[in-house]
Protein backbone atom coordinates (compact mmCIF):
# COMPACT_ATOMS: atom_id res chain seq x y z
CA UNK A 1 0.00 0.00 0.00
CA UNK A 2 1.59 3.40 -0.72
CA UNK A 3 0.39 6.10 1.88
CA UNK A 4 0.29 9.60 -0.35
CA UNK A 5 1.23 12.64 2.63
CA UNK A 6 -0.77 15.84 1.31
CA UNK A 7 0.29 19.03 3.25
CA UNK A 8 -2.47 21.64 2.79
CA UNK A 9 -1.87 25.04 3.68
CA UNK A 10 -4.09 27.78 4.76
CA UNK A 11 -5.42 30.86 2.38
CA UNK A 12 -3.23 33.40 4.99
CA UNK A 13 -0.21 30.30 5.02
CA UNK A 14 -0.35 30.23 1.63
CA UNK A 15 -0.28 34.00 1.13
CA UNK A 16 2.90 34.49 4.15
CA UNK A 17 4.73 31.93 1.87
CA UNK A 18 4.07 33.65 -1.60
CA UNK A 19 4.74 37.12 0.07
CA UNK A 20 1.41 38.37 -1.28
CA UNK A 21 -1.96 39.50 0.23
CA UNK A 22 -5.05 37.29 0.61
CA UNK A 23 -6.68 38.61 -2.03
CA UNK A 24 -3.88 38.06 -4.50
CA UNK A 25 -4.00 34.28 -3.53
CA UNK A 26 -7.68 34.42 -4.88
CA UNK A 27 -7.18 36.35 -8.07
CA UNK A 28 -4.84 33.30 -8.72
CA UNK A 29 -7.19 30.96 -8.02
CA UNK A 30 -9.42 32.93 -10.70
CA UNK A 31 -6.93 33.09 -13.28
CA UNK A 32 -6.07 29.46 -13.01
CA UNK A 33 -2.56 29.76 -11.47
CA UNK A 34 -3.05 28.24 -8.14
CA UNK A 35 -6.16 25.65 -7.56
CA UNK A 36 -7.51 25.24 -4.15
CA UNK A 37 -9.78 23.15 -2.26
CA UNK A 38 -12.68 23.17 -0.17
CA UNK A 39 -11.88 22.27 3.27
CA UNK A 40 -14.08 19.84 5.31
CA UNK A 41 -16.29 22.37 6.75
CA UNK A 42 -17.03 23.91 3.37
CA UNK A 43 -16.46 27.37 4.25
CA UNK A 44 -12.79 28.12 3.53
CA UNK A 45 -10.20 26.94 0.91
CA UNK A 46 -6.85 24.87 1.43
CA UNK A 47 -4.21 24.98 -1.01
CA UNK A 48 -1.58 21.86 -1.64
CA UNK A 49 1.48 23.18 -0.08
CA UNK A 50 3.72 21.46 -3.04
CA UNK A 51 2.08 23.58 -5.64
CA UNK A 52 2.28 26.43 -3.68
CA UNK A 53 6.16 25.83 -3.28
CA UNK A 54 6.23 25.64 -6.80
CA UNK A 55 4.25 29.08 -7.51
CA UNK A 56 6.91 30.56 -4.65
CA UNK A 57 10.10 29.03 -6.73
CA UNK A 58 8.16 30.55 -9.78
CA UNK A 59 8.20 34.06 -8.49
CA UNK A 60 4.56 36.15 -9.11
CA UNK A 61 3.07 34.80 -12.13
CA UNK A 62 2.11 36.90 -15.13
CA UNK A 63 0.45 34.09 -17.23
CA UNK A 64 -2.28 31.34 -16.16
CA UNK A 65 -1.40 27.61 -15.80
CA UNK A 66 -4.54 27.30 -18.28
CA UNK A 67 -3.58 26.39 -21.61
CA UNK A 68 -1.61 29.17 -23.10
CA UNK A 69 -3.30 32.81 -24.53
CA UNK A 70 -2.71 33.95 -27.83
CA UNK A 71 -0.47 37.01 -26.63
CA UNK A 72 0.09 40.42 -29.17
CA UNK A 73 1.71 43.51 -28.09
CA UNK A 74 0.94 46.54 -29.98
CA UNK A 75 2.36 50.24 -29.32
CA UNK A 76 -0.23 52.61 -27.97
CA UNK A 77 -0.06 56.22 -26.55
CA UNK A 78 -4.17 55.61 -25.31
CA UNK A 79 -4.37 53.54 -22.37
CA UNK A 80 -2.00 52.28 -19.85
CA UNK A 81 -2.99 50.13 -16.66
CA UNK A 82 -1.08 48.46 -13.60
CA UNK A 83 -2.71 46.16 -10.89
CA UNK A 84 -3.88 50.10 -9.06
CA UNK A 85 -4.02 52.36 -11.51
CA UNK A 86 -5.57 53.09 -14.82
CA UNK A 87 -4.74 56.12 -17.14
CA UNK A 88 -5.95 58.02 -20.48
CA UNK A 89 -3.22 59.86 -22.11
CA UNK A 90 -1.36 59.47 -18.90
CA UNK A 91 -4.62 61.24 -16.83
CA UNK A 92 -6.59 59.05 -14.16
CA UNK A 93 -9.40 57.90 -14.84
CA UNK A 94 -10.56 57.87 -11.01
CA UNK A 95 -9.68 61.42 -11.23
CA UNK A 96 -11.45 62.55 -14.79
CA UNK A 97 -14.64 60.30 -13.64
CA UNK A 98 -15.30 63.03 -11.05
CA UNK A 99 -13.97 66.11 -12.76
CA UNK A 100 -14.24 65.35 -16.33
CA UNK A 101 -17.96 64.80 -18.89
CA UNK A 102 -17.58 61.64 -20.84
CA UNK A 103 -17.37 63.82 -24.07
CA UNK A 104 -14.17 65.76 -22.48
CA UNK A 105 -12.80 62.42 -22.08
CA UNK A 106 -13.45 61.25 -25.60
CA UNK A 107 -12.15 64.02 -27.27
CA UNK A 108 -8.81 63.46 -24.71
CA UNK A 109 -9.13 60.17 -26.34
CA UNK A 110 -9.28 61.10 -29.95
CA UNK A 111 -7.05 64.17 -30.03
CA UNK A 112 -4.71 64.21 -26.96
CA UNK A 113 -6.11 67.09 -25.41
CA UNK A 114 -8.58 67.20 -23.07
CA UNK A 115 -10.84 70.17 -23.50
CA UNK A 116 -11.38 73.12 -21.24
CA UNK A 117 -15.49 73.61 -22.30
CA UNK A 118 -17.61 71.03 -22.30
CA UNK A 119 -18.30 69.82 -26.06
CA UNK A 120 -22.07 69.75 -26.83
CA UNK A 121 -22.46 66.68 -29.40
CA UNK A 122 -25.58 65.97 -31.80
CA UNK A 123 -26.84 63.22 -33.61
CA UNK A 124 -29.60 62.47 -35.72
CA UNK A 125 -32.13 59.87 -34.19
CA UNK A 126 -32.86 56.57 -36.65
CA UNK A 127 -35.99 54.73 -36.31
CA UNK A 128 -35.23 51.33 -34.56
CA UNK A 129 -37.57 48.38 -34.00
CA UNK A 130 -39.86 48.12 -30.86
CA UNK A 131 -38.87 45.02 -29.30
CA UNK A 132 -35.02 43.70 -28.57
CA UNK A 133 -32.54 43.96 -25.76
CA UNK A 134 -30.80 47.53 -25.82
CA UNK A 135 -26.98 46.14 -27.04
CA UNK A 136 -29.05 44.72 -30.06
CA UNK A 137 -31.03 48.05 -30.67
CA UNK A 138 -27.64 50.03 -30.75
CA UNK A 139 -26.18 47.82 -33.20
CA UNK A 140 -29.20 48.58 -35.46
CA UNK A 141 -28.65 51.83 -35.07
CA UNK A 142 -24.89 52.03 -35.92
CA UNK A 143 -25.68 49.58 -39.27
CA UNK A 144 -28.44 52.55 -40.09
CA UNK A 145 -26.21 55.62 -39.14
CA UNK A 146 -23.94 54.06 -41.60
CA UNK A 147 -26.29 54.36 -44.46
CA UNK A 148 -26.91 58.10 -43.74
CA UNK A 149 -23.25 59.02 -43.78
CA UNK A 150 -21.90 59.61 -47.74
CA UNK A 151 -18.54 60.95 -46.18
CA UNK A 152 -18.31 57.61 -43.71
CA UNK A 153 -15.17 56.60 -45.92
CA UNK A 154 -12.86 59.39 -45.11
CA UNK A 155 -10.51 58.21 -42.48
CA UNK A 156 -8.18 61.81 -41.64
CA UNK A 157 -7.84 61.95 -37.87
CA UNK A 158 -10.97 64.89 -37.60
CA UNK A 159 -13.42 63.00 -39.63
CA UNK A 160 -13.18 59.99 -37.79
CA UNK A 161 -13.45 62.59 -34.48
CA UNK A 162 -16.18 63.88 -35.75
CA UNK A 163 -17.83 60.98 -37.09
CA UNK A 164 -17.41 59.56 -33.67
CA UNK A 165 -19.04 62.64 -31.53
CA UNK A 166 -22.41 62.04 -33.97
CA UNK A 167 -22.62 58.31 -34.17
CA UNK A 168 -22.19 58.33 -29.95
CA UNK A 169 -24.93 60.82 -29.66
CA UNK A 170 -27.14 59.50 -32.51
CA UNK A 171 -26.44 55.74 -30.31
CA UNK A 172 -28.51 57.41 -27.67
CA UNK A 173 -30.73 59.54 -28.76
CA UNK A 174 -32.14 56.42 -31.02
CA UNK A 175 -32.84 54.67 -27.97
CA UNK A 176 -36.53 54.80 -26.38
CA UNK A 177 -37.00 56.99 -23.95
CA UNK A 178 -38.24 56.38 -20.29
CA UNK A 179 -38.37 59.25 -18.65
CA UNK A 180 -40.27 62.24 -20.35
CA UNK A 181 -39.22 65.43 -20.61
CA UNK A 182 -35.81 67.33 -20.69
CA UNK A 183 -33.06 65.26 -20.76
CA UNK A 184 -31.50 65.69 -16.59
CA UNK A 185 -28.20 67.76 -16.09
CA UNK A 186 -25.13 66.84 -15.28
CA UNK A 187 -23.13 68.36 -11.97
CA UNK A 188 -19.74 67.21 -11.72
CA UNK A 189 -17.46 67.48 -8.70
CA UNK A 190 -18.91 67.57 -4.71
CA UNK A 191 -22.00 69.74 -5.99
CA UNK A 192 -23.63 66.50 -7.70
CA UNK A 193 -24.71 65.29 -3.90
CA UNK A 194 -25.03 68.66 -1.93
CA UNK A 195 -27.96 69.42 -0.44
CA UNK A 196 -28.13 72.82 -2.09
CA UNK A 197 -28.59 74.00 -5.36
CA UNK A 198 -26.31 73.03 -8.38
CA UNK A 199 -24.09 75.75 -9.09
CA UNK A 200 -22.87 74.35 -12.79
CA UNK A 201 -25.61 72.63 -14.26
CA UNK A 202 -24.71 70.87 -17.92
CA UNK A 203 -27.41 70.62 -20.27
CA UNK A 204 -27.20 68.31 -23.16
CA UNK A 205 -24.63 65.36 -22.15
CA UNK A 206 -24.54 61.94 -22.83
CA UNK A 207 -25.17 61.51 -19.66
CA UNK A 208 -28.03 63.16 -18.83
CA UNK A 209 -29.71 61.88 -22.85
CA UNK A 210 -28.43 58.31 -21.53
CA UNK A 211 -30.74 58.73 -18.32
CA UNK A 212 -33.37 59.61 -19.94
CA UNK A 213 -33.54 55.91 -21.87
CA UNK A 214 -32.39 53.56 -19.60
CA UNK A 215 -34.12 55.18 -15.66
CA UNK A 216 -38.13 56.20 -15.61
CA UNK A 217 -38.02 58.03 -12.19
CA UNK A 218 -36.62 61.39 -10.79
CA UNK A 219 -33.17 62.32 -11.67
CA UNK A 220 -30.80 62.91 -8.84
CA UNK A 221 -27.68 64.95 -9.57
CA UNK A 222 -25.54 62.59 -7.71
CA UNK A 223 -26.88 59.29 -10.13
CA UNK A 224 -26.49 61.26 -13.42
CA UNK A 225 -22.70 62.02 -12.27
CA UNK A 226 -22.73 58.79 -11.33
CA UNK A 227 -23.83 57.33 -14.79
CA UNK A 228 -20.97 59.79 -16.29
CA UNK A 229 -18.59 58.16 -14.25
CA UNK A 230 -19.39 54.98 -15.56
CA UNK A 231 -19.30 56.04 -19.06
CA UNK A 232 -15.81 57.86 -18.08
CA UNK A 233 -14.34 54.51 -16.35
CA UNK A 234 -15.44 52.64 -18.99
CA UNK A 235 -14.39 54.86 -22.27
CA UNK A 236 -11.30 52.08 -22.44
CA UNK A 237 -9.27 49.28 -20.97
CA UNK A 238 -6.22 48.47 -23.04
CA UNK A 239 -6.71 45.99 -25.59
CA UNK A 240 -9.63 43.94 -24.49
CA UNK A 241 -11.27 41.29 -26.71
CA UNK A 242 -13.42 43.96 -27.98
CA UNK A 243 -10.64 46.63 -28.74
CA UNK A 244 -8.97 44.13 -30.87
CA UNK A 245 -11.45 43.33 -32.74
CA UNK A 246 -12.14 47.20 -33.67
CA UNK A 247 -8.34 47.20 -34.08
CA UNK A 248 -7.85 44.42 -36.41
CA UNK A 249 -10.97 45.94 -38.07
CA UNK A 250 -9.15 49.37 -38.32
CA UNK A 251 -5.93 47.76 -39.57
CA UNK A 252 -7.72 46.72 -43.01
CA UNK A 253 -9.00 49.78 -43.50
CA UNK A 254 -13.05 49.21 -41.97
CA UNK A 255 -14.56 52.70 -41.48
CA UNK A 256 -15.42 54.15 -37.82
CA UNK A 257 -18.94 52.84 -38.39
CA UNK A 258 -17.39 48.89 -39.31
CA UNK A 259 -15.02 49.40 -36.86
CA UNK A 260 -17.98 50.27 -33.84
CA UNK A 261 -19.24 46.98 -35.02
CA UNK A 262 -16.61 45.06 -34.75
CA UNK A 263 -16.01 45.88 -31.58
CA UNK A 264 -19.73 45.20 -30.29
CA UNK A 265 -19.78 41.49 -31.38
CA UNK A 266 -17.27 40.51 -28.10
CA UNK A 267 -19.60 42.89 -25.65
CA UNK A 268 -22.42 40.37 -26.76
CA UNK A 269 -20.17 37.87 -24.71
CA UNK A 270 -21.23 36.90 -21.12
CA UNK A 271 -16.97 37.13 -20.06
CA UNK A 272 -16.76 40.63 -21.53
CA UNK A 273 -19.65 43.19 -22.27
CA UNK A 274 -22.56 41.35 -20.94
CA UNK A 275 -20.59 40.16 -17.33
CA UNK A 276 -22.55 42.98 -16.00
CA UNK A 277 -25.93 41.46 -16.08
CA UNK A 278 -24.71 38.16 -14.05
CA UNK A 279 -23.76 40.75 -11.46
CA UNK A 280 -27.42 42.65 -11.76
CA UNK A 281 -28.99 39.26 -11.61
CA UNK A 282 -27.41 38.45 -8.13
CA UNK A 283 -28.38 41.72 -7.14
CA UNK A 284 -31.88 41.61 -8.11
CA UNK A 285 -32.42 37.73 -6.94
CA UNK A 286 -30.95 39.56 -2.97
CA UNK A 287 -33.34 41.82 -3.26
CA UNK A 288 -36.11 39.55 -3.48
CA UNK A 289 -34.13 37.32 -1.09
CA UNK A 290 -31.29 38.40 1.13
CA UNK A 291 -27.61 38.58 0.27
CA UNK A 292 -26.45 35.63 2.30
CA UNK A 293 -28.45 33.18 0.17
CA UNK A 294 -28.38 34.97 -3.21
CA UNK A 295 -24.53 34.49 -3.21
CA UNK A 296 -24.70 30.93 -2.21
CA UNK A 297 -26.95 30.32 -4.93
CA UNK A 298 -24.86 32.04 -7.51
CA UNK A 299 -21.78 30.54 -6.07
CA UNK A 300 -23.93 27.54 -6.59
CA UNK A 301 -24.80 28.00 -10.23
CA UNK A 302 -21.48 29.82 -12.00
CA UNK A 303 -18.52 28.56 -9.52
CA UNK A 304 -17.92 32.04 -8.81
CA UNK A 305 -19.91 35.05 -7.60
CA UNK A 306 -20.66 37.28 -10.88
CA UNK A 307 -19.00 40.66 -10.46
CA UNK A 308 -15.87 40.19 -8.81
CA UNK A 309 -12.49 39.88 -9.09
CA UNK A 310 -10.16 40.57 -11.87
CA UNK A 311 -7.15 39.43 -13.60
CA UNK A 312 -5.77 42.51 -13.87
CA UNK A 313 -6.42 43.67 -10.84
CA UNK A 314 -5.58 41.44 -7.62
CA UNK A 315 -5.70 43.76 -5.07
CA UNK A 316 -9.31 45.65 -6.58
CA UNK A 317 -10.43 47.11 -9.68
CA UNK A 318 -9.75 50.60 -9.38
CA UNK A 319 -12.64 51.50 -11.51
CA UNK A 320 -15.07 49.16 -9.36
CA UNK A 321 -14.04 51.56 -5.98
CA UNK A 322 -14.36 54.80 -7.60
CA UNK A 323 -17.84 53.66 -9.10
CA UNK A 324 -19.35 52.54 -5.80
CA UNK A 325 -17.97 55.98 -3.76
CA UNK A 326 -20.19 58.12 -6.35
CA UNK A 327 -23.12 55.78 -5.90
CA UNK A 328 -22.54 55.61 -2.14
CA UNK A 329 -22.37 59.40 -1.98
CA UNK A 330 -25.34 59.43 -4.20
CA UNK A 331 -27.88 57.18 -2.77
CA UNK A 332 -27.06 56.77 0.86
CA UNK A 333 -28.30 54.51 3.04
CA UNK A 334 -31.01 54.13 0.32
CA UNK A 335 -32.62 50.23 0.66
CA UNK A 336 -31.15 49.21 -2.94
CA UNK A 337 -27.70 50.61 -1.44
CA UNK A 338 -28.00 47.89 1.15
CA UNK A 339 -28.34 45.11 -0.60
CA UNK A 340 -25.58 46.14 -3.02
CA UNK A 341 -23.58 46.59 0.67
CA UNK A 342 -25.25 43.09 1.83
CA UNK A 343 -23.90 41.19 -1.40
CA UNK A 344 -20.29 42.94 -1.17
CA UNK A 345 -20.58 41.75 2.47
CA UNK A 346 -21.81 38.33 2.22
CA UNK A 347 -19.30 37.37 -1.03
CA UNK A 348 -16.26 38.90 1.23
CA UNK A 349 -17.18 36.35 4.50
CA UNK A 350 -16.62 33.30 2.12
CA UNK A 351 -14.43 34.49 -0.56
CA UNK A 352 -11.75 37.85 0.13
CA UNK A 353 -12.06 38.89 -2.91
CA UNK A 354 -13.14 42.42 -4.71
CA UNK A 355 -16.19 43.96 -6.62
CA UNK A 356 -14.56 44.37 -10.14
CA UNK A 357 -16.36 46.99 -12.29
CA UNK A 358 -19.35 45.02 -13.89
CA UNK A 359 -20.69 44.71 -10.38
CA UNK A 360 -19.99 48.37 -9.61
CA UNK A 361 -22.23 49.21 -13.00
CA UNK A 362 -24.72 46.52 -11.73
CA UNK A 363 -25.18 48.50 -8.38
CA UNK A 364 -26.05 51.56 -10.09
CA UNK A 365 -28.51 50.18 -12.49
CA UNK A 366 -30.36 48.84 -9.64
CA UNK A 367 -29.93 51.80 -7.02
CA UNK A 368 -31.18 53.73 -10.65
CA UNK A 369 -34.10 51.41 -11.46
CA UNK A 370 -32.53 50.99 -14.72
CA UNK A 371 -33.36 47.47 -16.86
CA UNK A 372 -31.40 44.54 -16.02
CA UNK A 373 -29.58 45.06 -19.36
CA UNK A 374 -28.71 48.37 -18.76
CA UNK A 375 -24.72 47.76 -17.70
CA UNK A 376 -24.15 46.12 -21.51
CA UNK A 377 -25.41 49.24 -23.11
CA UNK A 378 -23.31 51.76 -20.69
CA UNK A 379 -20.45 49.72 -21.65
CA UNK A 380 -21.18 49.46 -25.52
CA UNK A 381 -21.44 53.52 -25.22
CA UNK A 382 -18.82 54.21 -22.99
CA UNK A 383 -16.44 51.87 -25.00
CA UNK A 384 -17.21 53.58 -28.60
CA UNK A 385 -14.93 56.34 -27.75
CA UNK A 386 -12.07 53.58 -26.65
CA UNK A 387 -12.67 51.64 -29.95
CA UNK A 388 -12.77 55.08 -31.85
CA UNK A 389 -9.38 56.06 -30.19
CA UNK A 390 -7.78 52.54 -31.57
CA UNK A 391 -8.74 53.08 -34.75
CA UNK A 392 -7.01 56.42 -35.13
CA UNK A 393 -3.92 54.92 -34.05
CA UNK A 394 -4.31 51.96 -36.41
CA UNK A 395 -5.02 53.83 -39.45
CA UNK A 396 -1.36 55.55 -38.82
CA UNK A 397 0.00 52.00 -39.26
CA UNK A 398 0.78 49.49 -42.16
CA UNK A 399 -2.32 48.12 -43.47
CA UNK A 400 -3.34 44.87 -42.68
CA UNK A 401 -0.43 44.04 -40.16
CA UNK A 402 -2.72 41.10 -38.13
CA UNK A 403 -2.38 37.72 -39.74
CA UNK A 404 -2.09 34.91 -37.52
CA UNK A 405 -1.59 31.68 -39.06
CA UNK A 406 -3.43 28.66 -38.31
CA UNK A 407 -1.66 25.00 -37.51
CA UNK A 408 -3.98 23.00 -40.29
CA UNK A 409 -4.81 19.54 -38.06
CA UNK A 410 -6.50 17.05 -40.47
CA UNK A 411 -9.81 15.05 -38.71
CA UNK A 412 -9.51 11.45 -37.98
CA UNK A 413 -11.48 10.58 -41.04
CA UNK A 414 -8.85 12.31 -43.04
CA UNK A 415 -6.06 10.23 -41.92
Amino acid sequence: MIIINVVLLTTEEAAARLGVKVQTVYAYVSRGVLASVRSGDGRTSLFDADDVEALARRGRPRRTSRPPMFEIQIDTALTSLSEHTLRYRGRSAVALAGSATFEQVAELCWTGTLPDSFPNWRGSTVVLPDHGDLLDLVRVAVALAALDDPSRADLRPDAVAACGRVLIATMVDSLPVRRRGRAPTLVLGADASAGSAPSNPLRGTIAGRLWARLAEGQAQPGLVAALNAALVLLADHDLAPSTFAARIAASVRADPYAVVSAGLGPVSGVLHGRASRAARQLLDAATVSDPASATAEALRIWGAYPGFGHPLYPDGDPRAVALLAVLRRAAGASPAMAVVDGVQEAARRRVPIQPNVDFAVAALGLVAGMPTDAGELIFAVARTAGWLAHALEEYGEAPGRFRPRANYRPAAAEL
